[in-house]
């Protein structure tokens, strides 16, 4: 129960915070007119997604602190919270037609709020699994939250693709992109609900320490960790939000697809990659998750730059759908043991914080830049760069990765057990 009631949680947060992105193709005129020019009005609408990254680290920092010295559940519920706040306050946002530049200010400062929000939320919510998972299957429970993070995207989109459906284009960039927001509002509210009654993982000596929660104990004593975490997950969270979010767009923008197509195809290979997770999840309980770090690095080395341009060239759904799953298939070996590797390298007493700070500065960076990046190139004729500079970024990943001590053998889950 308490993995369900933790991982729902998580699945409404993720929700909030992509459908911005999902609406965005429909919004994006009502907050940044500029003449009909598609690609500029999506450009704008990424760069107010990425400032929301850029507030993640502080997050990341605030929540892990919270968490390791006050408790998982107090940093849950927190989070919760403010991600509820920011979603109905976009709701019922006036657009710039209404009260001017204000309304970006507004909307900028709401996704920074949700930003703040969602960076604290990853680290506590993989601390929290990984220490109430079963040692034996521990990767597979822990792949729920990858399968929620997902789950939120797919909702998103799920709730975008419903609603163009039966509201016409006009509807929706008038006023039907308000209702995904308040769905999230009011899903996160439940959230709050169910998140009351979990038990707390910590206990009073560790979140007693004086060195729980530090920041100068993580950078001291866990720098190693802290770095390499950075350099595995700066490319984690790009090609992640490449073959998630910025996706829906290329299909669009590059591919040639309509809308309702380019939801169809992301949709349908969402879902699928949320199924993905637990099985990948399992199979790295038997191989070792250092393993599977190392399989997704290689593999996403060779097939990331033929992959894109083949989705890029295709006027087929069929061919862009089967690539897409294909190359979420590679990147299931990292999405479904991600939070759990991390929380192997830190001790419980800055645990949340160790796994928090460096993903979201990582997250931040490369993950939340990977849309204004790519449409950036797109913009003045140099797409394909972005193909290599993800494949650059793979390639410091899998160094990284060979400079990681196996946490199958000397991992602090292990020695907490012990202990």
């Amino acid at each position: 129960m308490s993995i369900v009631s933790s991982a729902s949680g998580n699945l409404v947060e993720w929700y909030d915070f992509y459908v911005y992105s999902f609406a965005s193709i429909y919004f994006a005129s009502q907050f940044f007119p500029s003449d009909g020019d598609i690609v500029a009005q999506l450009l704008k609408a990424a760069a107010v997604f990425f400032m929301g990254f850029l507030m993640r680290p502080i997050g990341g920092w605030l929540f892990g602190y919270i968490a390791d010295r006050y408790g998982r559940k107090r940093s849950m519920l927190i989070s919760v919270f403010m991600m509820c706040g920011g979603s109905f306050l976009i709701a019922i946002l006036p657009t710039y037609e209404t009260i001017g530049i204000t309304a970006v200010v507004l909307l900028l400062l709401l996704r920074m709020l949700q930003g703040l929000s969602v960076g604290g939320e990853y680290s506590t919510i993989a601390t929290y699994i990984s220490e109430i998972a079963d040692k034996k299957h521990r990767g597979f429970f822990c792949a729920f939250q990858s399968t929620t993070l997902s789950g939120g995207q797919l909702l998103a989109s799920l709730v975008i693709f419903i609603l163009a459906l039966y509201l016409t284009e006009d509807q929706l960039k008038a006023w039907g992109w308000r209702i995904p927001f308040a769905i999230g509002g009011l899903a996160a509210i439940v959230v709050f609900y169910l998140r009351s009654s979990l038990h707390e993982t910590t206990t009073k000596e560790s979140r007693s320490k004086k060195q729980a929660g530090s920041l100068m104990e993580l950078l001291r004593n866990h720098r190693k960790a802290f770095f390499l975490i950075i350099g595995f997950s700066g490319a984690g969270s790009l090609i992640f939000y490449t073959y998630t979010t910025h996706m829906h767009k290329y299909l669009i923008t590059t591919s040639g697809f309509d809308k309702q197509t380019a939801t169809t195809v992301m949709t349908t290979a969402l879902f699928v990659f949320i199924l993905l997770q637990p099985a990948f999840g399992a199979l790295a309980d038997k191989i070792g998750t250092k393993a599977s770090l190392f399989m997704w690095s290689v593999l996403s080395i060779i097939f990331t730059i033929p992959g894109l341009k083949i989705i890029g060239n295709t006027n087929n759904m069929w061919v862009a759908l089967s690539i897409i799953i294909g190359m979420l298939c590679i990147l299931s070996f990292y999405t479904s043991i991600s939070g759990i590797i991390k929380a192997d390298m830190f001790p419980s007493f800055v645990r949340a914080i160790g796994v928090g700070l460096p993903f979201a500065i990582a997250n931040a960076l490369f993950g939340g830049s990977a849309e204004y990046v790519a449409l950036g190139l797109k913009d003045i004729g140099y797409e394909s760069v972005f193909y290599f500079y993800i494949t650059s970024m793979l390639v410091i990943a899998f160094i990284a990765i060979t400079l990681m001590p196996d946490p199958q053998k000397n991992g602090y889950l292990q020695k907490d057990e012990i202990q």
